[in-house]
Order: structure tokens, then sequence, then C-alpha cells
């Protein structure tokens, strides 16, 4: 007997938002269906740890048992890939359950296989390929299928999330998956102009962006901060604008074949006509002021822009779009074309005229033009044309695809520009709700969805809105910190772009990201031990527990909010500190104020908090002799202070909630304060315990 089920959390079906009584209802309900069925209800209850969550799960009876024998078959039309993945999935497997497999490399057919995967055709990596698979899960047999080998290696990557333990066997568990993505773009852009980023961290990533279905690597390698691409057509940008930091040829093939062994694309951005001081810091010659650039090393929007009305221009990125395209296989190629704010522009005379001749009213209309013609270069070279959502103009051709990034930070509705795209007849990505710079929870990325349901569109709108991309712009972020600043909080994106809409449990989805994270960092991630090296780094000891209490209950400063006007951190700056050790989801943080709300609702004992503020009460005193010895940690003292007086009022309200007591003249007001001042930054960080002490203290109002 099986059960079907969709979009699976923990082993459960998925309630809707029901009343309590309505799911206390259903549940007794299914409870009954189980019984009836000869079903165990417990059985269902074994948590699945998948991320995404697969499309459609039949759950089985039983398990497969994993031995030493365990081997893998290839049948059917396949890309060398598949084997290259397969072998990778076996040693990764092995690694998980210590087994020692006989089979030591996947190359073909193989007799009595325990895991057989049949594949129809070479995939492409490409955008709109079949990345569909059927796995069949049995106690003595494995069967993937697909029509492609990219469609088997996604299939590979649920199977081993599937690897767990029953009875001190390692097992998967008997069941039958049938999967596709629900978007074909599901991508990941990772600025390496503004910080370099070397190769290391580049693979690590392309790893870890397979294990989670995501299939498309963005690099912006031009910003007013670096020129990273290897041009041989103009030297003079990687001797004046690299800092010595750029890719070489060689780099980006190994990059390229690396993420296409894993079925992911890679796609380039040259951002023109803004963001160009690092071109014009070599050719000042193409810019629309005339004047001596210099790489700029603090964060913002700056003035240097290419001249539209200089021939001269396009002749250069001609020659180095020439170039890229060569390098660069995707059909796809990225022009930037955000924040071009026009200031120099409106300053130059010759470009006001060149405006009046040829009936361009405006800075946007001028754009276009320079756009278009871009865009001819590109045709060229065989390439479409992608870029920033103000790239999108009347005048825009339409097979240009609209990465729509502005939102509610920049003024506009949220998803705004994504639906207007749609609707004037351009493909689009989405990226709005999905900058992990900015630091937001989990939570808030998770629940951005490209194309909701009940969003008024067409079938044939819907179907131009290709799917999601993540941000991360790397002002603040550097090769040590990058993976704690992606991780695993991409790996909650690229369920949204991969899983079935419903799919929108936030509690059960920070469950399985727990999982997730550790197998994560099992591929050489470092988003977990990297905080710990940067305590070390900052105690000058490795007596550093009274700062991972604090800092698992602190957050980086959200949005642009951290680097205040740009102007606080430079290219060059430290960015090792104290925010950088903290993430942007505090666990501990999130999980004590999910325990105060249970506390007061009567589900919790009061012991369990008690234990945790006795332990937060007494951190400052052990916090101060490492502030003592370091200098850089002077600036979160004050932070620590406060984190200690919250505690002492939790447990103050607890005593008296517990006691039935009332709080004694001026003691509220006293609470107020103290909450006031622990909201004040502390080592750019905040504290995320507020809420839950706020909630206890709340419950004595009035009394």
């Amino acid at each position: 007997m099986t059960l079907k089920v969709s979009g699976i959390f923990s082993g459960h079906i998925l309630l809707p938002q029901l009343s309590v009584m309505m799911k206390k209802s259903f549940q007794y309900q299914l409870t009954l269906i189980f019984l009836l069925f000869g079903l165990s209800l417990s059985a269902q209850e074994t948590a699945l740890n998948l991320m995404p969550v697969p499309e459609q799960i039949e759950m089985g009876e039983g398990h497969f048992v994993i031995t030493k024998r365990f081997s893998i078959s290839l049948t059917g039309t396949y890309h060398e890939r598949l084997a290259h993945e397969a072998t990778r999935f076996l040693r990764r497997l092995d690694q998980k359950t210590a087994l020692f497999f006989d089979q030591h490399k996947v190359s073909g057919e193989r007799t009595n296989a325990s895991l057989t995967i049949t594949v129809e055709r070479p995939g492409e990596v490409r955008l709109h390929e079949d990345e569909s698979y059927q796995l069949r899960v049995g106690t003595e047999s494995i069967e993937l299928n697909a029509q492609t080998d990219i469609g088997a290696i996604r299939g590979l990557e649920t199977l081993l999330q599937l690897a767990g333990a029953t009875n001190g066997q390692s097992t998967f568990p008997v069941l039958t998956i049938n999967d596709s993505p629900r978007f074909h773009w599901r991508g990941l852009m990772m600025d390496v102009a503004r910080h370099f980023m070397p190769m290391d961290v580049l693979y690590r990533n392309l790893d870890a962006m397979a294990a989670v279905k995501l299939n498309v690597l963005h690099l912006h390698l031009v910003d007013d901060q670096g020129f990273r691409f290897p041009t041989k057509a103009f030297p003079e940008l990687l001797e004046l604008s690299s800092d010595g930091q750029y890719y070489t040829r060689e780099d980006l093939d190994d990059i390229i074949a690396y993420a296409h062994q894993r079925g992911i694309r890679v796609i380039p951005e040259i951002d023109v006509p803004g963001h160009a001081t690092a071109i014009l810091v070599a050719f000042p010659e193409l810019g629309s002021k005339d004047t001596t650039y210099t790489l700029e090393r603090y964060s913002g929007i700056f003035d240097p822009t290419l001249d539209p009305t200089n021939d001269a221009v396009y002749d250069f990125l001609d020659q180095l779009f020439a170039e890229v395209a060569e390098v660069f296989p995707d059909p796809y190629f990225h022009i930037g074309g955000d924040e071009n704010l026009g200031r120099h522009w409106n300053e130059n005379k010759d470009i006001q005229a060149f405006m009046k001749a040829n009936n361009l009213a405006t800075n946007h209309d001028l754009q276009t033009y320079f756009n278009i013609r871009v865009q001819k270069i590109l045709n060229k070279y065989g390439k479409h044309t992608m870029g920033w959502d103000e790239i999108m103009t009347p005048e825009m051709p339409k097979s240009a695809i609209i990465h729509s990034w502005r939102g509610n930070w920049e003024g506009l509705v949220a998803k705004q520009t994504l639906y207007d795209a749609a609707r004037a007849g351009y493909e689009t990505v989405l990226s709005n709700g999905y900058y992990l710079d900015l630091m937001m929870p989990a939570s808030q990325h998770y629940l951005v969805d490209p194309a909701p349901a009940d969003m008024d569109l067409t079938p044939a709108e819907r179907s131009r809105i290709l799917g999601g991309e993540m941000c991360m712009w790397s002002e603040l972020v550097v090769p040590e910190t990058i993976d704690s600043r992606l991780w695993p909080r991409a790996a909650a994106v690229a369920e949204r772009l991969w899983s079935p809409e419903d799919v929108q449990d936030v509690q059960d989805m920070y469950r399985r990201l727990a999982i997730i994270s550790l197998q994560l960092e099992q591929l050489g991630l470092k988003h977990i031990s990297s905080r710990n090296v940067i305590l070390r780094k900052l105690a000058k000891s490795k007596d550093i527990e009274p700062l991972k209490v604090l800092v698992e209950v602190v957050e980086p400063m959200k949005g642009y909010t951290r680097n205040t006007n740009g102007t606080l951190y430079t290219t060059f700056s430290p960015f090792m500190l104290w925010a950088d050790a903290a993430t942007a989801d505090a666990t501990v943080a999130r999980v004590f104020n999910e325990d105060v709300e249970r506390y007061l609702s009567g589900s919790l004992e009061a012991n369990q908090l008690r234990t945790q503020l006795d332990l937060w009460s007494k951190n400052h005193k052990k916090v101060l002799p490492i502030i003592n010895r370091s200098p850089a940690l002077l600036e979160i003292e004050s932070l620590s202070e406060n984190f200690s007086r919250l505690a002492v009022i939790g447990l103050e309200a607890i005593g008296l909630i517990e006691s039935g007591g009332k709080p004694s003249s001026g003691w509220v007001t006293q609470c107020q304060q103290v909450l006031e001042e622990a909201r004040e930054n502390g080592g750019r960080t905040e504290l995320q315990v507020i809420s839950g002490i706020a909630m206890l203290v709340d419950e004595l109002k009035g009394l």
C-alpha cells in the first residue's frame, strides 16, 4: 500500500492555512484513513529531508539497504558528464555511509547493479532543457529514469539527500518520485568585480548550486571597482583597472566546463554604459566627461558613463564583446544597463546637442539608443541581450530579456517591473526579493514567488517569466565570507524556484535547511566554519565560547544600513570583523522567540527558557575580558551588556508570571527603556531576541 503525496514535508501532507479546529479534524480523518488501509501513520512521519521538495512523492514501505556492494549502471544515450557525475555521486555516498564500496568508477552498463540510470538522450546545457526525472526506490533495486542526463544528475542529488539510517544500517526509503522544475531559470549572480572571487570560491559554490538544483551562474565581471575579464585586445584594462586580480582564459574555460559538467549555464555580464569607471580608467576618451578617472574604492552609484554619441565606444565594445562571446558559449549576454543617473550626459554640451538633433528627449531615450546599438553588436555574435530592468523602454526590441531587480528599496512596487515586462512581451527573470547581500532572513526570500497563481497574468504572460536569480553583490563580501552570506539561504530560494508553489511551510523549510546546511559543508563550503575563524581572530584566542553565545543572537544590519552612504568601508577595509561573523538567520534567537510564544500559550515549561536566560545573563562578564585584550571588539561592549540586561529582564518576567505576582511600580517602564536601548546596533549588528523579551514584559502590563 502506498500513499501519494504532493509536496511532502517531514513526511506530512501539506495543510492549507486552516483553522486549528479544521486542522485537528483533518488530521483525525487522515489517521482513520491510515488505519483503515493498514498503513502506519508513524511510518509516514519519518522525515524526508529534501531540498528542493520534489513535485510528487509516492511513499512505499520498507527500505533499500546500502551495502559495500552498492553499484551503478548507466544505460541509454547520454553525455559523458553522466558517468563523471554518477562517479562523484558514488564517492559522496561512500563518504556518507563509510562502507568502502567495491565499485570505484561508473563507466557504463553493469549487471545486477543496485542503481540503474536510464537516459533517453544527451542533455544540452541551455535554457528550457528537460531536467525532469523519475526515481523508484525498491527494497532490492533502484531505478532512475530521465529524458536527459541533466535530469538524471538532478535525480542523483535527490537520491543522495534521501540516504539515511535505519536500525543501524545505511538505507534509502522505498518510494517513487516524479519531479521537474517549476522554473527553467534558477540562478545565482556573483559580483566578482567589486571584490574578486578566486577560482576555489567559484568551484565550491558551483558544487553547492548543483546540490540544490540551481542551473545558472551569472558572473558580474565589470564595475566601478574592477575589471576581471581577460581581454587580449585591451591589456590596459588588466594593467590599470584590475589591481592585478582577474581571470585568465584558462580559468574561465575551466569554470564553464566545471559548471557544464553539473548542468549549469554560465552567463557573463559586462555592465554598460554606467558603472564604467574601471573601463574609463584605462580609456578615458570613451567617457562622457573630460576628466581623469580613478578606480572607485567606495560603494554606491557613481557618475562615470560611456559616451553613447561616440562611435569609438561601439568599436571598443564590438572588440570586447567579440572576446567575451568567444569565451562564453551561452547564447545570453548580460549588458547591465542599470543605475545610470546621466549626470555626465547632462553636463556634456555635445551629448545634449546630439540628443536634440536625434529627437532624444530624455536620458532614457539616449540609453535606449545606446542599448539598441549594443544589441546589434551582440546579434552579430549570435548572442541574446539581457539587462537590468532599466533597459525596458518602448523602443527596446522584445528579443531582450528583462532582469527585474527594482522594488521597495528603489521606491517601486515589488516585482512590478517583472510583470510589466511579461505583459509587454519580454521574457523576464526576477531578482527583486532575492538580494542575499541585504542580509534578510531565509523566510523573507523563501516566500517571494515570481509568478503566484493569484497574479493576474495570461498564460502567455506567465510563460515569459523564466524564473529567478539570487544576487550577491560584493561591496561587503570577500572570499573568506561569501559562503556565509550565500548559504544556506540560497537553498531556500532554490526550492522556491524548483518546487511546486504550494510548498510554503516556513517552519519545515527551516528544519530541512539546518540539515541541508551540514550537507553543503561536506562539499567544501565555509559558511559554518568561517564564523569561528573570525571569532578566534578577533579574540586572539581559541577561547571564543562567550562570543559564540552572543553572535548566535545577532544579525548584521539589514539592507544598505550597515555601510552608511557607502563610505564606511572601502574595497580594502577589513571584512573579518564582528558583523562578518554574524549571519542573516540567527537561529538561536529565532527559536527563543518561538519558545516564548509557546511558553505564553502554555505549551512550554518555564525552566526551558530559564536555563537559556540564565546563561545569557552571565555572558557579559565572560565577554569583557576578551574585549579588554582585543580592541577590535570594543564596538560590541554595549551590545554584549544590553544582551545580558535583556536576559535579566526575561528572568524577572518569568518569575512574576510563574508566581502570579505583580511587577513593582515602574518596572515595566524600566524594562521598556532597556528594550529601547538594546535596539541600538553594536559592531554593525542588532540583537534579535528583543521581540521575545518584549512579549514577556507585555504579559505583565496592566497588572
